[in-house]
């Protein structure tokens, strides 16, 4: 990443820290010579923004999956551009987004188990990319007990909406070149503006890999994947408790539930539901090789947040959650490793069905006509400072827009 990118990168930060909900103190921004137009940002709950579209109150938004296909299956919407794809090209290829994390003092006394975990979840990404659509159906029934989905007069099929969601994840447990980098940069970002005030406020690059990253888990869970043979850990006395988020980028933990007898007999390995639900499941054994090795409760959070504090009271020992959270809570002295990223990218920016527009350039060029007329466009993104909201506000000043939050 150059240094004119980080730039405006950091500049971007000022006015919307990475870690959603976090706010800090707004930086005006530098208006850009060759002015295209305006476009309003209005920030608001991920639920209602489509029906804000399909009511007109907005004309776009920027959002993770499933709320892009959301927009697209019930035909109110069009994608402009995925995230990975905003300008600048390459920019968000690869992109950090959910990962495992776990609690330090849990891994040095589990480390077997932790191990077989990451061997899991391994098997159930690869599952996923394999078996998109019987990972819809799993999805489905577990955020939206399988039922339609409803926005104001817009209702669609839930099992429509993850069909159409799923394939456009990049799920995947490898540390990449690219998701390293893309975690060093946010990092520097936000130590360039002030806002890592912790243990990550003066250390090097690789003092904060240490600090943030232990692969040791994934690397032990590869290695057995590879193998065939997963290794039987002792038997914990005490339950595991795992946070996840109601979202379908944890499309691999409800996979390796439901699927828990294939994994079972295929690689000897399973988390297997204490009750016979159709949809979520709040309790599952781990079972290797035959063995019940843990009891595993699996506990919903409302956020990444939220989860990361349940971690630092240990409340839960694991949570699958998003790397910006788990960035924060490391710097704030929270004794937790980021274990391996679960996917990435993920996320889209959508516009109205009857705009104008079929790519990013014509969409600049409708900003343009829409600000000439002294109507702007206005579009809606999740909390200011989320991942979503840093990166659509640097693809409209990449490409000459004036951003404004109303």
């Amino acid at each position: 990443m150059n240094a004119k990118l980080l730039a405006s990168i950091v500049a971007l930060l000022a006015l919307a820290l990475l870690v959603a909900g976090c706010v800090s103190e707004e930086v005006p921004a530098t208006p850009p010579e060759d002015v295209q137009g305006e476009v309003g940002i209005m920030y608001t709950a991920v639920g209602q923004m489509p029906m804000l579209l399909s009511t007109g109150q907005v004309d776009g938004f920027m959002v993770w999956q499933p709320l892009v296909s959301v927009a697209t299956v019930s035909g109110i919407g069009t994608v402009v551009s995925y995230s990975q794809d905003l300008p600048p090209a390459g920019t968000w290829n690869d992109h950090t987004c959910c990962a495992l994390s776990a609690r330090e003092d849990f891994i040095a006394e589990n480390t077997d188990v932790a191990n077989a975990i990451a061997a899991l979840f391994i098997l159930a990404g690869d599952y996923v990319r394999d078996n998109p659509e019987r990972t819809a159906e799993i999805s489905a029934n577990w955020l939206y007990g399988g039922a339609d989905m409803t926005f104001g007069d817009v209702t669609i099929s839930s099992h429509d909406v993850l069909k159409d969601s799923i394939p456009t994840i990049r799920f995947t447990t490898a540390h990449s070149p690219e998701w390293l980098k893309s975690n060093d940069e946010f990092i520097l970002a936000l130590k360039d503006i002030g806002y890592l005030t912790g243990t990550l406020k003066d250390a090097s690059n690789e003092e904060i890999r240490d600090m943030l990253f232990d692969f040791t888990s994934y690397e032990a869970g590869r290695a057995m994947v590879d193998a065939g043979e997963i290794m039987t850990p002792a038997k914990l006395t005490e339950p595991i408790s795992l946070g996840y988020l109601p979202s379908d980028h944890d499309a691999p933990l409800f996979v390796a539930v439901k699927e828990w007898r294939y994994f079972n007999d295929e690689f000897g390995i399973a988390l297997k539901p204490r009750a016979d639900v159709p949809g979520k499941v709040e309790v599952a054994d781990l079972i290797v090789n035959g063995v019940t090795v843990a009891e595993v409760k699996l506990v919903l959070g409302e956020g990444g947040a939220p989860l990361m504090t349940l971690m630092s009271t240990d409340a839960i020992q694991m949570a699958y959650a998003g790397t910006p959270p788990a960035i924060t809570a490391i710097d704030k002295g929270t004794p937790i490793k980021i274990l391996f990223p679960t996917q990435t990218e993920g996320s889209g920016f959508v516009v109205a069905a009857s705009a104008p527009v079929t790519d990013w350039d014509s969409f600049i060029t409708w900003v343009g006509k829409r600000s000439a007329e002294g109507k702007p466009v206005t579009i809606a993104a999740p909390a200011r400072g989320s991942i979503q909201d840093v990166q659509i506000k640097y693809a409209l000043q990449d490409s000459g827009v004036v951003v404004k939050e109303v």
